[in-house]
């Protein structure tokens, strides 16, 4: 697979040329920027300062550029502190020494097509044959070339052992480097491994249990009773599933609670802030992001997550988004808040990881 080629800018057009320095101002306080802030996007974002033209490396949408030591800082409000110095401006094209950088990446000549066509959207009547043969083709990619692949997982993906098993061969082949879910799939996976259900019901025969319904709290309460997910996973025997694969590679998992909990797990993030820290210290290395039947907690990556990742080696390349529901509102959700490069795929998740790892060789 060849990644499409990232075109700069050329600075030497007249609207570079002239256009003036952008204006910055100091934080009045801490967590609140001066009055006519610029609010950064999803895109490749430059700031002209002291003559020459300085890229945001990194960034995210609905925050706020600090230059600081000859670069540029993406920071929420909550982290902006007093006397940080913040580009004001809210135009896009030079005007005030801002530049959004929109078609940034090398595209394929599209086909010649009509003006009226029918199936033009994404929905449950969408072929999807040819996404997951990209997408296939990309997650070989990123293992072959130190890629950062992030899954954003729902509950609904340990609620069937197939599936269950699928991703955590994704996870021993090197196909995840991170796992961002919430303490409900941690839950249901350990249950799946220590009592064979997910919410009492067996995940493989899809039957319930007579008192099942305890199941998952009695989960909950042995790993508190161990201190921690590694510990009740050897205490326990624990020998399958997703958070097992995860401890037993030792691939991050980041889990971040909400107000429906029950428990939580030792290792869930009961803060918001320090979990919301935590997810984006693994977006800042995302190549590709993939969520997995959960609305808000994929809306909540994607509004972290730019359109492109500058490497190490200072190549600038694409930031691949997927989102995968069975509701077409839910796949195409990210585009009206704002990852309008997040492509939606209509299905469940059982049959997403059947044609994933199929296509990867992995099924058992």
């Amino acid at each position: 697979m060849k990644l499409p080629k990232y075109i700069e800018p050329d600075f030497t057009e007249k609207r570079f040329v002239d256009a003036p320095d952008a204006v910055l101002m100091p934080a009045p306080v801490d967590k609140a920027a001066p009055t006519g802030f610029h609010a950064t996007s999803i895109f490749p974002e430059y700031f002209k300062i002291e003559g020459k033209w300085i890229l945001a490396e990194d960034s995210r949408m609905d925050s706020v550029p600090v230059y600081e030591n000859g670069k540029i800082y993406i920071r929420e409000f909550r982290n902006i502190k007093k006397g940080d110095l913040v580009v004001i401006g809210r135009t896009e094209d030079c005007e005030e020494g801002i530049y959004v950088h929109v078609n940034c990446f090398e595209k394929e000549e599209a086909a010649k097509t009509n003006a009226f066509a029918f199936r033009q959207n994404r929905s449950r009547e969408t072929g999807f044959s040819r996404d997951y043969a990209e997408l296939i083709e990309l997650l070989k990619h990123e293992k072959e070339n130190g890629g950062y692949v992030v899954w954003v997982m729902g509950p609904a993906c340990s609620f069937d052992a197939k599936a269950r098993d699928c991703f955590a061969s994704l996870i021993d082949n090197g196909y995840v480097q991170a796992l961002l879910a919430g303490n409900a799939l941690a839950t249901h996976d350990l249950e799946g491994g220590y009592l064979g259900t997910a919410l009492g019901t067996d995940i493989k025969t899809q039957e319930q249990g007579f008192n099942a319904h305890y199941n998952h709290l009695d989960t909950i309460n042995r790993i508190n009773t161990h201190g921690s997910i590694p510990k009740f996973i050897e205490e326990e025997g624990i020998k399958d599933g997703i958070i097992h694969a995860c401890v037993k590679n030792d691939v991050p998992f980041v889990l971040n609670g909400s107000i429906r909990d029950d428990g939580p797990l030792p290792e869930v993030y009961e803060h918001t802030y320090e979990g919301q820290d935590t997810i984006r210290s693994h977006i800042r290395k995302a190549t590709t992001v993939i969520g997995l039947a959960t609305v808000l907690h994929t809306i909540a990556a994607g509004n972290m997550t730019p359109t492109y990742r500058k490497l190490e080696d200072g190549t600038i390349r694409p930031l691949y988004f997927y989102m995968v529901d069975t509701s077409e509102f839910a796949a195409n959700k990210l585009g009206d808040r704002g990852s309008l490069s997040a492509e939606g795929i209509v299905t469940n998740v059982q049959d997403f990881m059947n044609n994933v790892c199929s296509g990867l060789g992995l099924l058992k």
